[in-house]
């Protein structure tokens, strides 16, 4: 009897956690939604410690006040300044000639003296922990951007003067635009199907991604796209790219004339490409090994038996290049079991995930990739213990992270360009989006899979585990160590999600041949520079074995710059790497499971 009275009060005990655990998770749910998939918690912890500091610090309080003296008459001193005499503006948003004009002038001189004032006072410094001040630095810029009278019909002179040269159509048309934009967002719904989301600016298989090829290789994660060769002869080894599962894949096949991958074809090579799947709520549970197995080294398997090449070169883009660093270091550590007493085992977790036939690595191309991730850049914003808690929860809610939350996450990196500039002349200039390639594909989203997405964040960015020797793949540790091909990484120099100073720090972690490359332009413009576009340089410098550590300001200072695209460097340190040209492989037919651009590139999502 009681034994039945106790187990009853366990089962009541536990019904009541459960019920606490609903009740908890629901209300974290409805806070998260009201501050846009952020944690209120963490966003309080932060501004707690800096304000908290701030009040122990008079000094630096008194400091402040002198500061904003200072800059007052700084900025009336500027109001008084002649048109012709001003100085060249450096801000983007005051670069119309009205704004060196009274009362704009003042207008502009006032705001910039409050946004340097305010920067100032949100960098506390000593005492501050480096991830609260960094939250607090990033949403303070947001706020002070929020609050430009560049955004404001009424403050900003050039939105009036086209007012008045359009006799108000100017206005008319903006304020139409956003009428649309807000009957879009009323009747966004997850559950829109594919069918009925407009259409693309630039139609995949149509406007983009149209360079000719197949698809010869498909599994539930990914197809593999080999393209038809333009060239009589090509070199021996196949190139493999591959991606990030962040993105559609055709960032590298944009329109034929920036299309990274139509360049290598017609240069020579015999290119592949992994398309990943659209992944949907029935995906929850892949894992980072998943896409490391059945795509990274499944396609390196293929690309080996639809050619018959034995060594292949490797591009890796953005994640795509985390995943190809991991892939390349598993197969370091098996091609060391070679010669030793140890050769031709392999344990049971190396034979389930990485297949037998795997072809030798001629090149290890690094595209704004990160494998330490102690400098994330802005998206450090978003990562910590009580940000993920909050995002495993919407993302076990619906087995994904959605395509729309991540867009938004990028939005909030550039917000100043992305939407407040965007917003300034949509809404009150009337002028509509710019349409080309680039911003077509940027709207074309996808999801990434709830258990990879959170196994990701919590290993790479919150554990630092792959620069640390502590990431786990096949039975074994990974050592970027084990990479024994020569490399090449590729960073750009306004990329605010793989910061090139980060991306630089794989001279730390390898021991083998390094060519780097630092790229003018962001994460994607910089890498998608084809030749030919004006304004484009970049430096390149090359790290023997064991040279050393050269330091990252040091290495920028000393290395040569060139003028042009980066693309032809990559090109000729390729084939520095290849056999002579020959023979174009044979494109089989029993491998044709259809057309590129493929089928998995066409999945489409509301959200």
């Amino acid at each position: 009897m009681a034994t039945e009275t106790s187990s009853g009060s366990e089962h009541f005990q536990e019904r009541q956690r459960a019920a606490a655990r609903t009740l908890d998770e629901s209300v974290q749910a409805q806070m998260a939604r009201a501050f846009s998939g952020l944690s209120p918690i963490a966003l309080a912890l932060a501004h707690a410690d800096w304000a908290l500091h701030m009040l122990a610090s008079p000094g630096r309080q008194a400091q402040l006040a002198q500061r904003a003296l200072e800059l007052s008459l700084q900025a009336w001193r500027n109001t008084g300044v002649a048109p012709d005499e001003a100085a060249p503006e450096k801000d983007g948003r005051f670069a119309d000639a009205g704004w060196s004009q009274w009362p704009y002038s003042a207008v502009k001189e006032g705001f910039k003296a409050t946004d340097a004032w305010w920067r100032e006072v949100a960098h506390q410094g000593g005492g501050v922990s480096r991830h609260h001040q960094h939250m607090v630095d990033f949403f303070t810029g947001q706020a002070l951007d929020a609050l430009s009278p560049s955004n404001w019909a009424v403050t900003n002179p050039e939105v009036l003067r086209v007012a008045r040269e359009t006799q108000g159509r100017s206005l008319q048309e903006g304020f139409k635009f956003f009428l649309q934009d807000f009957r879009e967002y009323l009747g966004a719904n997850a559950d829109t199907p594919a069918e009925s989301l407009a259409p693309l600016e630039y139609a995949v298989g149509k406007d983009v991604a149209v360079t000719p090829g197949k698809v010869v290789f498909r599994n539930h994660l990914i197809e593999l796209i080999q393209y038809s060769p333009s060239t009589d002869k090509v070199l021996p080894e196949p190139v493999l790219i591959v991606p990030s599962c962040i993105m559609k894949y055709y960032i590298l096949d944009l329109s034929p004339h920036n299309s990274m991958v139509k360049y290598l074809v017609d240069k020579g090579h015999t290119v592949f490409i992994i398309s990943w799947r659209n992944p949907d709520a029935s995906d929850r549970d892949l894992k980072m090994q998943d896409y490391l197995s059945a795509g990274v080294l499944a396609a390196m398997a293929a690309a080996r038996s639809r050619t018959g090449a034995e060594r292949l070169h490797t591009v890796g883009y953005c994640l795509g290049g985390t995943f190809l660093a991991i892939a390349a270091a598993a197969m370091g550590r098996l091609a060391r079991k070679k010669g030793g007493p140890r050769e031709g085992e392999r344990t049971a977790k190396e034979q389930a995930l990485i297949p037998a036939d795997l072809p030798q690595l001629a090149s290890v191309i690094l595209l704004a990739a990160q494998t330490d991730f102690t400098e994330p850049g802005e998206l450090g914003v978003f990562i910590d213990e009580d940000q993920l808690a909050t995002l495993r929860q919407n993302m076990n809610d619906k087995g994904y992270l959605s395509g729309k939350q991540m867009g938004g996450s990028f939005v909030y990196l550039a917000s100043r360009g992305l939407l407040w500039g965007r917003n300034t002349r949509r809404y009150l200039m009337g002028e509509d989006d710019a349409s080309f390639d680039l911003m077509s594909w940027n709207a074309d989203t996808t999801r990434l899979p709830a258990r990879m997405h959170s196994e990701y964040l919590d290993a790479l960015f919150l554990n630092n585990a792959l620069a640390s020797g502590q990431y786990r793949f096949a039975g074994a540790t990974v050592a970027l160590m084990d990479i024994d091909a020569p490399m090449m990484v590729v960073a750009t120099t306004r990329d605010h999600v793989s910061p090139w100073k980060s991306v630089y720090k794989i001279h730390l972690q390898t021991d083998t041949h390094v060519t780097f490359v630092l790229a003018e332009g962001g994460h994607n413009a910089g890498i998608v520079s084809e030749p030919g576009r004006p304004r484009r340089s970049y430096q390149i410098a090359s790290v023997e074995d064991n040279t050393g550590w050269i330091d990252p300001d040091d290495w920028k200072a000393q290395a040569p710059v060139v003028q042009g695209s980066w693309w032809e460097a990559m090109h000729a340190w390729i084939a520095e790497r290849s056999g002579a040209p020959a023979k174009p492989p044979a494109m089989r037919a029993e491998h044709a499971v259809c057309d590129a651009p493929g089928a998995y590139v066409m999945t489409r999502y509301a959200d």
